[in-house]
């Protein structure tokens, strides 16, 4: 759990503790000048373990798809399942109806590249959970933002707008209050909370993991024994935590792809609200 941990601060210096700053991988194949942070960065871990999730996914569910028989063997059954889940229990069961069918490739891929992405940060050596960086969780969710936004144009035409803001039933008078609530919250406070849930979770186990290694081993390093046996204590709160949020990151790849389901079927059924 610690492999990666930061090198603490010396003896000498004191405890420092990480900062988000420490916890970002030197680039593997750096680009760009000094003309900003976007042309500062380059292709890092984070970016190739993401192409790595994408390898993974793609090459078990074919591999499971491959021999497909009536009687499945253990590893259909487990794609079957795995697919089985994100159809039923969150696509029929949220969107409902035959609509249902046409988006469950979309949140079957958002769930289990959320998931991988995730238990990256699980997994010793690689220890980084890819949407514990702000651009991988923003991007995912202003894709669904525009998917939704977009499946609400198609059907309901530009009344979408006027039918995601505007609730039925409501005096003008209260409109004149409601209608600026709706739109700041639909069309703003909706996809960034969506990419702020999964960014936020993310990088606060990361950084509670990588501040409790980077501990460990400076309580280890000083040579005072009260420190080095408090070091044992801080190892056992440590894994629970490192469960926690082994829990936590497949929760947020079920709220992630609840959520999305909850906001297509608002976009299908808008004039039904």
């Amino acid at each position: 759990m610690i492999a990666l941990a930061l090198p603490a601060a010396t003896t000498e210096e004191g405890f420092v503790a990480p900062t988000i700053e420490d916890t970002h991988y030197r680039d593997i194949l750096p680009w760009g000048g000094e003309y900003g942070v976007l042309l500062e960065a380059g292709f890092g871990k984070q970016m190739l373990l993401t192409i790595l999730s994408v390898v993974l996914i793609a090459a078990f569910f074919l591999i499971a798809s491959r021999r497909r028989q009536m009687v499945p063997g253990k590893l259909q059954f487990l794609g079957e399942s795995a697919y089985g889940f994100v159809r039923n229990s969150i696509g029929k069961d949220i969107i409902g109806g035959n609509d249902f069918l046409r988006y469950v490739p979309w949140l079957f891929t958002a769930f289990f590249f959320v998931l991988v992405n995730n238990i990256f940060g699980a997994i010793p050596f690689l220890q980084l959970p890819t949407f514990s960086h702000p651009g991988s969780a923003y991007g995912i969710a202003a894709l669904f933002f525009f998917l939704w936004v977009g499946i609400g144009l198609k059907k309901h035409g530009i009344r979408y707008f006027k039918l995601a803001v505007v609730p039925s039933g409501v005096p003008w008078y209260i409109l004149l209050i409601v209608v600026p609530i709706e739109i700041i919250s639909n069309f703003i406070v909706r996809p960034v909370t969506h990419s702020l849930r999964l960014f936020a979770t993310m990088l606060a186990g990361h950084l509670i993991v990588t501040l409790a290694g980077s501990a460990i081993e400076y309580m280890v390093m000083t040579g005072n024994i009260f420190l080095q046996g408090t070091s044992v204590l801080v190892l056992v709160g440590s894994i629970a935590m490192y469960m926690l949020e082994a829990l936590i990151m497949v929760l947020q790849a079920y709220v992630f792809t609840l959520l999305a389901a909850i906001y297509i079927e608002g976009a299908l059924h808008a004039d039904a609200h």
